[in-house]
């Protein structure tokens, strides 16, 4: 599941073909024409090729998966959460959308201690905020703002961070 990155949720089926509403965070889509997707079904991501997709809106498409072919097996991946291989989002650019971010370290620069993983990204404020596990199973949040990052290093999964004196003391 590391080489890969969560993009959405199916939600319910849609019609009696074997369509289901795929309701996805990220706009991968936009940026990157994919065959498949991981959906993550009883714990394990297995590949599914779309047949064919049409977007409803800048949140939701409807999904015709191969081999889903009836209202019964498409009810089988309702709640199913989706993932993108990180492979195929890598952009030239080198920009990561916040979904690719799940999953990453976040470093403190000049001591090099591991503050904790990534496990959301809070976009509900007016500040957008890491949501982070840390080593010792704590939740913290902290601003995800670009002047607070020194460095992101795609490969190893990690973004290096110099924040401001105090602020973990709040």
């Amino acid at each position: 599941m590391t080489e890969t990155y969560k993009i959405g949720r199916i939600g319910k089926t849609h019609g009696v073909k074997g369509e289901v509403t795929f309701h996805f965070t990220d706009d991968v889509f936009d940026r990157v024409d994919a065959d498949y997707v991981f959906v993550e079904t009883e714990g394990i991501p297995v590949p599914f090729f779309f047949e064919e997709y049409r977007f409803r809106n800048e949140e939701s498409a409807i999904v015709k998966f191969e081999g889903i072919d009836t209202a019964d097996r498409a009810a089988e991946l309702t709640g199913c959460d989706v993932y993108f291989p990180r492979e195929l989002s890598d952009e030239e650019d080198g920009e990561l959308t916040w979904s690719e971010i799940v999953g990453f370290d976040i470093i403190l620069d000049g001591s090099r201690q591991t503050m904790g993983t990534v496990t959301s990204v809070d976009l509900t404020t007016i500040n957008t905020l890491f949501e982070l596990r840390t080593p010792e199973g704590k939740s913290l949040l902290i601003p995800a703002n670009d002047d607070f990052i020194t460095d992101i290093d795609r490969d190893a999964r990690c973004i290096t961070m110099r924040l401001p004196e105090g602020l973990l003391d709040i």
